[in-house]
């Protein structure tokens, strides 16, 4: 077969670079736009088949408006009574009425058992976006008109303001902080000027082609995006692309110093790495598209973004990036120079001596290496995954928090945020008693016409009504979930009622129950996909068993180390019911990439040289980039720490040690280890190298 001609090579190249800088020049700002088809309404990613959500549908038949409830408390300036200004507070929210975002008339304001607090409930508009935080401040204005006391803002639509407020960083914040971070790492390790500002404009383009898709399909309904998604869509498209380049670039320097022809370096560069680089993209993406078999619909949103950002990732890596280094060639590694693998002044002097340490004790390295990898895996029981209380969701304390602790110290813990009861209308007087006698229930009523608990003939929709029963315990507590769970037993045990239990308490017992059923079933699932990945690329069935088996514990012993460190140093009491289950994916799914990496390269070296030199040749050639690429991808999520959300500070910190620990631990020491000792019989059934001198 002819070689193509040198102007032919040229043109692919311009052609390639030419479509990049069109795809950034026209699609990078979505990166900062995909805010607009975002949505923070917790209310859009319940559980779909989970009770809670089918009371959703059911309770907008028993009010002409959907709404947001807003709750203003006061309490005295002096901290005495404050039942003398009852009657001003509710003036004091009549002028709301008609005004933009307000939804009919406030509540009266209701003093509480101690006289030391007053509460109202202002409507409001669902799906304000931008306009909720003037709402708010029109409400808390005239809130704090009534003289001797302070007012503040409770509820879900106050919650609501500050997660958008704590998502504003998404697109300006932790962009700008991710790629300063990758910066800085690249320029102080490869010690070069274009590569990478390459490396980094390669990352970018592929965000910017990723949000445009998603921003697309989100403003169509196909797939929906809320803050969370938003940023860990950013981080894993900056870290992946980050992580491909890297292999990349790595494998074209190795290649210049081999031959002088840069087309001949970048072809040999792209025939020695799309294997691994595309395995693991694949790993990866199989694993977030996993998430799709989740019943929670947060879980299944980020499945195909996720998807897609890799994909874009791969693209760019494979594209752009080989033209680039075409049209630049040695000037790329500028001041650096290119050099041979095997070269002692290739920076490999460290893990050339890793690799000998590994070659005369494997044994007891890989022993040493799963000893602590277990006793760090013996503290993951003690992570409790049940959700956190609502005080613990933004790392600061935020406006909203503060007034819900004040709503708590002075009126029933689930004030503001009741069990919503949905039954046959003719059995409302059993359905009552048995909400009313269930333990951990304050009160009961049901809602009448005017739309209120209590007060009137009971408002009945479809033969149906709806029952409000205030909690003793504060609505996101484990007491709260409990109560819930006893209710549903007592209304369910009503003959002929049909009784549904929701609320945000119901919803917040259902996420956590289906976040545990999620996690038996995709993990298993996640699990299984990446083996039959690595089986396809080794060629081998007990390597991948080996490298699966050492990712996973390396995640169990992650979240041994997490829940040390969230409990004694962050303070948390708790995370999130999603948490183990993002973080077994992102930890899980990219820990194989490093493994693929380091296996694929041994693979390749055994097949020249045997299995003992393979090993140690694979080693050597690989651990000074995919440490690299760990330090960078850490890095990079632990940018997400940036957003004040206990959630995403969780995910950082899981992935970003993960990471490290994977990388410096199981890549380097304990699957190298493992594969040394077993030999040949690593690569059962294939014997790659069987023949070849050096063996062992």
């Amino acid at each position: 077969m002819s070689t193509p001609s040198r102007r032919a090579r040229w043109l692919v190249t311009a052609v390639l670079l030419l479509v990049w800088l069109g795809i950034g020049g026209t699609l990078g700002p979505y990166a900062g736009k995909l805010g607009e088809v975002a949505t923070n309404d917790q209310a859009a990613f319940l559980p779909r088949s989970a009770e809670s959500t089918r009371v959703v549908d059911a309770r907008k038949a028993f009010q002409q408006d959907e709404t947001l409830p807003v709750i203003v408390v006061w309490t005295a300036d002096d901290g005495g009574p404050v039942t003398g200004h009852r009657a001003a507070a509710t003036r004091s929210l009549t002028s709301l009425e008609g005004a933009p975002g307000v939804v009919g008339q406030a509540s009266p304001a209701l003093a509480s058992d101690d006289g030391e607090a007053l509460q109202a409930v202002v409507q409001v508009e669902p799906g304000l976006g931008d306009a909720l935080p003037d709402v708010l401040e029109r409400i808390g204005d005239a809130a704090g008109r009534v003289p001797g006391t302070q007012a503040q803002l409770a509820g879900p639509a106050a919650s609501q303001a500050d997660l958008s407020d704590a998502f504003s960083g998404i697109d300006g914040l932790l962009l700008g902080v991710a790629l300063i971070t990758v910066l800085v790492i690249l320029l102080l390790v490869y010690r070069s000027v274009l590569l990478p500002l390459v490396i980094i404009l390669g990352a970018v383009f592929a965000l910017g082609l990723a949000c445009a898709i998603v921003y697309a399909l989100a403003e169509r309904d196909v797939v929906r995006v809320d803050g969370q998604v938003q940023g860990i869509l950013s981080i894993l498209v900056i870290g992946a692309a980050t992580d491909y380049a890297l292999l990349l670039t790595a494998r074209f320097r190795e290649e210049l110093a081999r031959q002088p022809d840069r087309f001949a370096a970048a072809r040999a560069a792209l025939r020695a790495s799309w294997g691994a680089v595309v395995a693991s993209a694949a790993t990866v993406a199989l694993a977030l598209l996993a998430l799709l078999l989740s019943d929670l619909t947060n879980n299944r949103a980020l499945g195909p973004v996720g998807a897609i950002g890799i994909v874009c990732a791969v693209l760019s890596t494979l594209t752009f990036l080989p033209a680039v280094l075409v049209l630049l060639g040695r000037a790329a590694y500028w001041p650096a120079r290119p050099v041979r693998a095997g070269d002692p002044e290739a920076g490999h002097r460290l893990w050339h001596r890793v690799a000998e340490r590994v070659d005369r004790a494997p044994r007891r390295i890989w022993a040493i290496s799963l000893a602590a990898l277990l006793a760090c895996a013996a503290f993951a029981p003690t992570l409790s995954s049940r959700g956190v209380p609502l005080d613990e969701i933004f790392v600061n304390d935020t406006p909203s928090v503060a007034a819900q602790r004040t709503l708590a110290r002075h009126f029933p813990g689930g004030s503001g945020n009741p069990a919503v009861i949905i039954a046959e209308a003719d059995r409302l007087d059993p359905v009552l008693a048995a909400a009313r006698a269930t333990p951990g229930v304050a009160s009961a009523a049901p809602v009448t016409a005017s739309g209120r608990p209590g007060g009137g003939e009971p408002k009945v929709v479809d033969g149906r009504v709806r029952v409000d029963a205030t909690l003793r315990a504060p609505a996101d507590s484990d007491a709260a979930k409990s109560t819930v769970a006893r209710l549903r037993t007592a209304v369910h045990d009503v003959p002929g009622a049909k009784a549904l239990v929701g609320g945000y308490t119901a919803q917040q017992y259902d996420t956590q129950r289906t976040a545990e059923h999620d996690r038996t079933l995709i993990v298993p699932v996640v699990l299984a996909i990446i083996l039959v990945i690595l089986v396809a690329l080794l060629r081998s069935l007990l390597m991948p068993v080996l490298l699966v088996a050492t990712v996973a514990l390396n995640f169990v012993a992650t979240l041994g180390v997490s829940a040390l460190v969230f409990t004694h140093v962050f303070g948390f009491g708790g995370t999130d019911a999603s948490v183990p289950l993002y973080g077994f994916v992102f930890l899980v799914a990219l820990g194989v990439d490093y493994n693929i990496f380091l296996m694929s390269r041994v693979r390749q070296e055994t097949l020249r040289h045997g299995v003992r030199e393979g090993i140690l040749r694979g080693l050597t050639a690989t651990g000074g980039v995919i440490t690299s690429a760990g330090v960078v991808l850490a890095a990079t999520f632990a940018a997400l720490g940036v957003i004040p959300l206990a959630f995403l500070v969780q995910i950082a910190f899981i992935v970003a040690f993960g990471v490290l620990l994977d990388t410096l631990v199981v890549r380097s020491l304990l699957v190298p280890a493992l594969a040394r000792d077993l030999g040949a019989l690593a690569w059962w059934p294939g014997r790659p190298g069987q023949n070849r001198a050096g063996q062992g």
